[in-house]
């Protein structure tokens, strides 16, 4: 018996790695009557059957499980977005972060397609730059065909299991093979009739980069929060869940409730509003969402 990681999980097979080795492997019966899944990130007990194969004989408790991607262990989310080709949206930003935020995991905003900025551009992405380093995340801003900023962003893979996520055609992949030439992932261009990328990457994998592992994960454009309940939402933007804390009622939802302190933020301006107003369509859509059920 020995010990690994499964970095690939593809037609019914799982690739363990043990060191600086690879198994190819099944899983056990037992895991389809219990209705188990491994998955991508999972730390595992196998068993070799030959140089190349084996059995995963047991799966370690998860610390967390993503369902798209199917993906488990995640120690920080990196979101890719452009800020070109196509345009940043700050709206769809917010709907992953709200995403990596309600499953506990840590996210860092990189902001990609510099080179394709003139200067005018350039600061209205620093402006947006300002507005979430203000709330607290990290945010970094990469050019893969200049390399800027990417002698930055490695030592925030170090050691870790990191997830990529972004809509399609924003540059995920090829930010990867700019991190390691090695990797040679397929990239296409957007599609000028869609305005967007095509679904390069079909599968879950784990990637090394630099000292740590990255899933380079199929790209997509919406989410639906299935999985976040009405009095979540707050905490999953935390500059408002700083100052509902100060809130005169407990359980406020910073909509029409009187002595709100979340909606003094924002007028004073420390609650950005266009993260507020983000707030606000996410919390309807996940209210009308419960009313349906």
């Amino acid at each position: 018996m020995a010990k690994g990681i499964i970095i690939k999980a593809l037609s019914g097979y799982y690739y363990v790695r043990d060191g600086a080795t690879t198994y190819q492997c099944r899983g056990r019966g037992l895991f389809r009557k219990q209705k188990i899944t491994p998955l991508v990130g999972d730390h595992v007990t196998y068993e070799s059957t030959s140089l190349t194969d084996g059995t995963i004989v047991d799966i370690e408790e998860r610390r967390n499980e993503l369902v798209r991607p199917p993906i488990a262990n995640v120690d920080q989310a990196l979101l890719i977005f452009s800020v070109a080709e196509p345009d940043f949206d700050s709206k769809l930003l917010d709907r992953f972060l709200v995403s990596i935020e309600s499953r506990l995991i840590q996210p860092i905003i990189c902001l990609t397609k510099l080179d394709l900025l003139n200067e005018s551009g350039k600061q209205q992405i620093k402006a947006w730059k300002d507005v979430y380093e203000t709330i607290g995340y990290t945010v970094l801003l990469t050019s893969s065909r200049t390399e800027e900023g990417l002698k930055e962003l490695l030592p925030f893979l170090e050691n870790k299991t990191t997830v990529v996520a972004g809509q399609s055609g924003v540059g995920k992949s090829s930010l990867l093979n700019a991190l390691n030439v090695n990797l040679s992932i397929e990239t296409n261009e957007i599609s000028e009739s869609l305005g967007r990328g095509k679904h390069t990457t079909r599968h879950v994998e784990l990637l090394p980069v630099g000292n740590g592992l990255v899933a380079d994960t199929p790209g997509f454009s919406s989410l639906d929060f299935a999985d976040i309940e009405l009095e979540e939402i707050g905490a999953c933007f935390p500059e408002i869940a700083r100052f509902s804390a100060s809130c005169k009622f407990r359980g406020c939802t910073h909509r029409s409730e009187p002595k709100c302190a979340v909606k003094e933020a924002l007028e004073s301006g420390e609650i950005a509003s266009s993260r507020y107003e983000n707030y606000l369509n996410i919390f309807e859509e996940v209210q009308n969402r419960k009313k349906r059920y």
